[in-house]
């Protein structure tokens, strides 16, 4: 059976990277070596570190990345592109001229044998409901921003995603165990509302992690595409996580 892959956090564009075309070039690599055997690729938040669409403008660059994704889906390869907090104000342009399929909300999915549970991860625990949230979700502020030129904006919202990596400890990005986990909590009462769910697969935290529960489900934290280059395997029977 050809294979699922899951990806996310690559923060394409971000201004902590000191050689962004190198980092998008990788992540073409990774691309062209899925393809061979992709049935389907997951895009699960973040591919872009900051992503907004005018009417009749999108951001500079990512040429490569945006071409390979409109290669692939082209030979009839799904990519399947959820919108994180990094990148939620796509419009369109993904869908009408790159061809993916965007998803702006978890899904629940069958793959081969199993059930999935997948989202990006962004404001499914209690303490991320913030009023910034909902600033950045409110379709009267996006039609706001749009009338700021988008040279400024697109300075503004690298600006802004820079200064929250930097604000960041390394204990931020650390696996706080089980219990203390808000996506692992979130998972659990999911689990328990829907029982036929296998697997729950989240990006957001930067964490690689394939965490098996008692009662044989699985929580996956599928790392980033910046520092750990991880990335998620499902054949239909098993999933794993690998590293590029």
């Amino acid at each position: 059976m050809r294979k699922f892959y899951f990806i996310s956090d690559a923060h394409l564009g971000t201004r902590m990277e000191e050689n962004p075309r190198a980092h998008e070039r990788k992540l073409v690599e990774w691309l062209d070596f899925v393809k061979a055997d992709a049935e389907a690729i997951f895009m699960v938040g973040d591919m872009f570190d900051f992503w907004f669409e005018y009417r009749t403008v999108v951001p500079k660059g990512y040429v490569r990345f945006l071409g390979k994704m409109a290669e692939l889906v082209d030979s009839g390869i799904k990519i399947h592109f959820f919108t994180g907090n990094h990148d939620i104000w796509t419009f369109g342009y993904l869908e009408n001229e790159v061809g993916v399929t965007v998803h702006r909300q978890p899904q629940t999915m069958t793959l081969g044998n199993k059930r999935f549970f997948i989202a990006h991860g962004d404001g499914l625990s209690d303490d991320e409901n913030n009023f910034r949230r909902k600033i950045f979700h409110s379709p009267l502020c996006q039609r706001l921003f749009r009338f700021v030129p988008p040279q400024i904006g697109q300075n503004f919202g690298f600006a802004w995603s820079k200064r929250n990596r930097e604000k960041l400890t390394p204990n931020d990005t650390k696996y706080k165990g089980e219990q203390n986990e808000p996506l692992i909590i979130y998972a659990k009462k999911h689990f328990e509302n829907y029982p036929d769910v296998d697997f729950a697969v989240f990006g957001h935290r930067h964490i690689q992690l394939d965490l098996k529960l008692q009662n044989q489900k699985r929580v996956i934290m599928l790392g980033d595409f910046v520092k750990l280059f991880s990335y998620g395997v499902f054949d239909g029977e098993n999933f794993w996580l690998e590293n590029f």
